[in-house]
């Protein structure tokens, strides 16, 4: 067992200056070295970016990413393609993962399924003073989020279908980003969906206060929304986009169906998918499929709860009390991994 942290960051201000800051943390931190060589591997055309589009993009569906985005590059030094290019969640390619979600009336939870060497380590709170909700959750990329809840009470988590049949348009981690920022419940979060230009195939779930879940579909070509309260790794509409291989995917979907049951508390959920025992969790890290965090979030109540690893008690955030102006007083949330690669934001040992 490794042991593994996310660091806590809390930002109350506008979006250029929370970008600013975040390019500040970021010359002190291993992440852009440790990207750098990940990505050294990658083919060149998964780099490529039409700047003027994705700034047209940003400008059409929140402005104030162009603002995020341009204070990372002033702080950094950087040009505005190179910005977008490592943080605009607009054309770069997306590593596979597995994630299962479940919800009920009042939770969402959440098991993120990746490779631990291209998990960033970083848990935001984040307040805006120019335009959009605040948000609580994990970042991707950066500027994106891998789920996440905002001020109106939306939570949102997604699950990787495939990557074939590509088009131009947002990954799944800033669409993410796009819509805790922007909506206020599940009917506005469908219907950005529908509006947005999809990357690859996801599916995205949402749920709010008053406690239904959609499941949205979404590929390059269409997105449908339907009620559920479990989403893996696989469609029920749009069949035609799953993976030829879906089996685990099923299976893991019909493990969640079989365990819960009605009237169910958030820690009981919470048990189903973090409980290594429940064959929910997974520890396939080298196949980008092992459960790296699970998350949850209690729409009613303003509260989200986090753990790395498997079998872990989560930490809990008050988030409105945090709205309020009550920072928390977290720093890191440490866990376990059955692993040995670090986080992009933990520095090498020399023994690696």
């Amino acid at each position: 067992m490794k042991e593994y942290y996310s660091d806590v960051i809390q930002f109350t201000g506008s979006h250029y200056d929370f970008g600013y800051k975040q390019g500040e943390l970021l010359k002190s931190s291993p992440i852009l070295n440790r990207r750098e060589k990940l990505w050294k591997t990658r083919r060149k055309r998964d780099f490529i970016i039409d700047e003027q589009k994705a700034i047209h993009l940003f400008s059409t569906f929140h402005p104030q990413m162009v603002d995020e985005l341009q204070g990372l590059a002033d702080a950094l030094e950087w040009t505005m393609a190179s910005a977008l290019r490592e943080f605009g969640g607009y054309y770069l390619e997306y590593v596979k993962s597995g994630c299962s979600i479940l919800t009920g009336p009042a939770y969402m939870v959440r098991n993120y399924d990746s490779h631990p060497r291209h998990y960033e380590g970083r848990y935001v709170l984040y307040q805006p003073t120019d335009e959009g909700y605040a948000t609580i959750g994990p970042s991707m990329q950066i500027t994106g989020r891998t789920d996440g809840m905002n001020e109106a009470g939306l939570a949102m988590g997604y699950n990787f279908i495939n990557r074939v049949r590509r088009g131009d348009g947002f990954l799944c981690n800033m669409i993410g980003r796009l819509v805790l920022e922007t909506c206020g419940n599940v009917e506005e979060g469908i219907a950005l969906l529908k509006e947005l230009p999809h990357r690859t195939t996801f599916s995205y779930v949402l749920t709010d206060p008053l406690g239904e879940t959609y499941v949205v579909e979404a590929s390059p070509r269409k997105v449908v929304a339907r009620k559920s309260s479990i989403s893996t790794n696989h469609f029920e509409v749009l069949t035609e986009e799953n993976r030829k291989r879906t089996g685990e995917s099923i299976r893991r979907h019909k493990e969640i169906e079989s365990q819960k049951e009605h009237g169910m508390n958030i820690y009981q959920a919470y048990q189903i998918l973090n409980d290594e025992e429940r064959k929910v969790f997974s520890k396939k890290y080298d196949a980008s499929a092992g459960t790296i965090h699970t998350a949850a979030y209690l729409p009613k109540e303003g509260k989200a709860l986090f753990s790395i690893g498997g079998n872990r008690m989560p930490v809990m955030f008050d988030f409105n009390q945090y709205i309020t102006g009550k920072k928390t007083n977290i720093t890191q949330i440490k866990g376990k991994l059955e692993y040995h690669e670090p986080f992009v934001n933990m520095a090498e040992s020399s023994d690696e």
